[in-house]
């Protein structure tokens, strides 16, 4: 199966109302080309799982500033004012979720778990309409894992099998959210032969990722 595809072809895949988990940290990592194609198309009342809503100008805030999120699931928003106006306005719904547990939920999405135990958040807003657990004497909140249609991620180098390395802190949330939604796009900044990747440094086994495109 030939896995490269075009940006067009990548935004063609993603339909309004979806539920996307999008890769990075404040734009680092993210997929920004396959975003900018998205703006363009237009898609909306998407649900997008990320870390951060980035900046105004860039990444994630772009599709905040172009009014096509309609509910994200995120740590926090305190980089882009455009999402706390639209927060505030009741124009997008915001569920915060504490990093940590932001990756768990992820992460047991990806592994079919059923949810994380965690004592974050008890005792505070991150608690309300969740269920306490004790266990061994301890409370714990049951964080319900998180799974998406399909997963935008940003690798720095992959083979044309769909392998991936990340470079440096490029690898925020990535490597998660390429196992936890139903179809996994993965823009690259590289592209190399199969076989031209030393094993031991790959990130994201081929498996996981159903189609590349080459950032240009």
């Amino acid at each position: 199966m030939n896995k490269i595809i075009t940006i067009q072809q990548a935004v063609d895949k993603i339909e309004d109302g979806m539920t996307l988990m999008i890769g990075g940290f404040m734009v680092c990592g993210s997929p920004t080309a396959i975003i900018q194609a998205l703006v363009e198309k237009g898609v909306k009342n998407l649900t997008v799982i990320c870390n951060d809503t980035g900046f105004p100008d860039r990444g994630i805030g772009l599709l905040i500033a172009n009014h096509q999120v309609k509910k994200i699931v995120v740590s926090h928003i305190g980089t882009n004012p455009l999402t706390i106006d639209q927060m505030n306005k009741g124009e997008l719904e915001v569920e915060f979720s504490p990093q940590g547990t932001l990756a768990e939920r992820v992460r047991a999405g990806g592994a079919g778990l059923g949810g994380i135990l965690t004592p974050t958040g008890l005792g505070t807003q991150v608690q309300e309409g969740k269920q306490i657990i004790t266990s061994q004497g301890r409370q714990y909140l049951l964080e319900t894992p998180l799974r998406a249609d399909v997963a935008l991620i940003k690798g720095s180098v992959a083979d044309e099998s769909g392998n991936l390395v990340y470079k440096g802190t490029t690898q925020n949330f990535n490597p998660l959210m390429a196992t936890a939604a139903d179809l996994v796009i993965a823009e690259v900044d590289h592209l190399v032969e199969t076989g031209r990747l030393v094993p031991e440094s790959i990130n994201t086994p081929n498996i996981f990722v159903d189609y590349l495109v080459e950032r240009q």
